[in-house]
């Protein structure tokens, strides 16, 4: 079983912090997201209002190959591309889906968060997607009780995605989270009840379904950072940071 660390409620409230600016950036963005607004732009904006709060992006200089380092603050998904979608300028049009994920880190410690957003009019698949996916984050989170096992956070995912006819992303899965982004357990999508790690109070974890709307299989750019759909079809991301309470989970990312 992997080492899986309790936070102290000191270490919430400053977790708590970080996530509140995590969620006051998608917010920010959200705002700011319609046809003719370049990617770049929102990564700025983004950029400047982590630092304007005192904390740091989480994801700029991220990575294990120091040649390829991730460049932004924002991870800007667009359509196709489920995760880790670089900001590098693109125009954003009328008509697609763009996920925005975000951490920060204030006083040693880390938030993250994402959710996707439609353009102007969307299709009914698109629509569809992005409200099972939200959803789906909800059937997650509500397993996430002290006493549950870590697997029925993915079994309730997976089931309530696939019933609605789309498939979950396996080869991506959420994480621990605390004095580092991305800590032990893994927190997969999928999966069997009563399975792994017991949850326990003060446990803090990033849950975060990505869910497709065809095949769940997925392929990884040249850039060595975006993540498409291998058919090309629409994907839709989102993402809470919670911390494991006795009668349900505390979202510090709401």
């Amino acid at each position: 079983m992997p080492r899986v660390s309790v936070k102290s409620p000191a270490e919430i409230s400053l977790m708590r912090e970080s996530c509140r600016i995590v969620a006051e950036v998608i917010a920010l963005i959200r705002s700011m997201i319609r046809p003719g607004v370049r990617t770049s732009e929102l990564d700025a904006e983004a950029e400047a209002y982590i630092r304007s709060r005192g904390a740091v992006p989480a994801f700029k200089g991220y990575g294990h190959d120091k040649r390829n380092l991730f460049p932004g603050t924002l991870c800007i998904s667009i359509d196709d591309v489920v995760v880790h979608g670089i900001p590098d300028g693109q125009t954003i049009e009328d008509g697609q889906i763009v996920s925005i994920d975000v951490g920060a880190q204030k006083a040693g410690y880390f938030g993250d968060g994402a959710a996707t957003f439609p353009v102007g009019i969307v299709n009914d698949v698109k629509t569809r997607l992005l409200k099972v996916t939200e959803e789906s984050l909800g059937k997650g989170i509500a397993m996430a009780r002290a006493g549950n096992h870590l697997s029925d956070v993915g079994a309730a995912v997976q089931q309530y995605v696939e019933a609605a006819g789309f498939s979950v992303v396996r080869d991506l899965v959420g994480h621990g989270i605390g004095k580092n982004l991305h800590e032990e357990p893994s927190v997969p999508n999928y999966g069997v009840p009563g399975n792994g790690v017991v949850l326990k109070e003060g446990m803090t974890l990033a849950i975060e379904p990505m869910v497709n709307a065809g095949t769940s299989q997925v392929i990884l750019d040249d850039d060595g950072w975006t993540v498409r759909t291998a058919d090309g079809q629409p994907s839709a991301h989102f993402e809470h940071t919670v911390v494991i309470k006795a009668g349900g989970a505390d979202i510090l990312t709401k």
